[in-house]
């Protein structure tokens, strides 16, 4: 079975570079998504409490007959649930739904400036993370100077943030800033929402290696250093995008990916204006 490279985070621990992202899974389908992802080798799952999938996904990795210490599970923190005391209990639903007493990275999913609680939630995250229930901790969708906050008020730094980042959206001003905190950048829509599978540039890099499209972004992504969790719900292309251990793409290949990059390739909210309500 093919062995997913490992990535070092700052606090030790290790997690794999490439995972299954179940975000728009509906719950029932979460199992079987899950399952055949494990079964094709995968061994980290992405979800969240926003995701209304931990259930299913906690029974996707039961079923499965995988052992829950080899599968590395993340979920993340819901918006409505800032504040210390929130997120300590919010934390403890999600154990209970995914039927685990521990995962392996928690995130925070939004910053939410505008409620100006950020600070108080990573301090519970920290705590969580004392008391042996989550592993790691982490970040998502933060930027700069949410980062700088919340390490300037806590001295704890993320293992990880995780960001919008495919090819004509490559954050590299966050990912050099992260480099600086041994923070690792995780990207979430990894192939630009499907808006990239036709794009030629990547269409003529993909036929040169008799590789898809995304099984070409999520390579490039790799290769580039990133933790990257493709979602898709459909077996056959989450096999196919665990398939991509056995090409390389060259430096004329790796220049012309990074030149897609664009300042306003972001799809997704910005995190800084994203105007969630309860």
């Amino acid at each position: 079975m093919t062995s997913v490279p490992l990535l070092t985070l700052n606090d030790g621990l290790t997690a794999p570079q490439l995972g299954l992202g179940v975000w728009q899974v509906e719950g029932e389908k979460a199992a079987d998504i899950v399952q055949t992802a494990l079964d094709a080798g995968y061994r980290a799952v992405d979800t969240a409490a926003m995701y209304r999938n931990e259930p299913g996904v906690g029974e996707g990795i039961r079923r499965s007959g995988v052992a829950r210490e080899d599968v590395y599970l993340t979920t993340k923190l819901g918006n409505g649930d800032h504040g210390f005391d929130a997120a300590m209990k919010a934390f403890d639903a999600s154990l209970e739904r995914l039927g685990t007493d521990y995962v392996d990275l928690y995130l925070m999913h939004w910053p939410l400036p505008m409620f100006d609680n950020y600070v108080e939630t990573w301090k519970a995250m920290v705590q969580m993370q004392k008391d042996g229930k989550a592993r790691s901790i982490g970040v998502s969708n933060f930027e700069k100077e949410h980062l700088e906050r919340i390490i300037g008020e806590t001295g704890v730094v993320p293992a990880v943030n995780q960001i919008e980042l495919h090819p004509k959206f490559q954050q590299k001003a966050m990912r050099a800033y992260h480099q600086t905190h041994d923070i690792i950048t995780e990207s979430w829509s990894p192939l630009g929402s499907g808006r990239l599978i036709e794009d030629p540039g990547i269409s003529k890099i993909a036929e040169k290696h008799g590789k898809s499209v995304p099984q070409t972004i999520i390579r490039f992504l790799l290769q580039e250093g990133l933790m990257v969790i493709p979602k898709s719900a459909t077996p056959e292309r989450i096999r196919a995008n665990f398939d991509v251990f056995d090409f390389t793409l060259d430096e004329a290949d790796v220049e012309t990916l990074r030149k897609m990059d664009s300042a306003d390739g972001r799809n997704g909210p910005h995190p800084s204006e994203f105007d969630w309500k309860p």
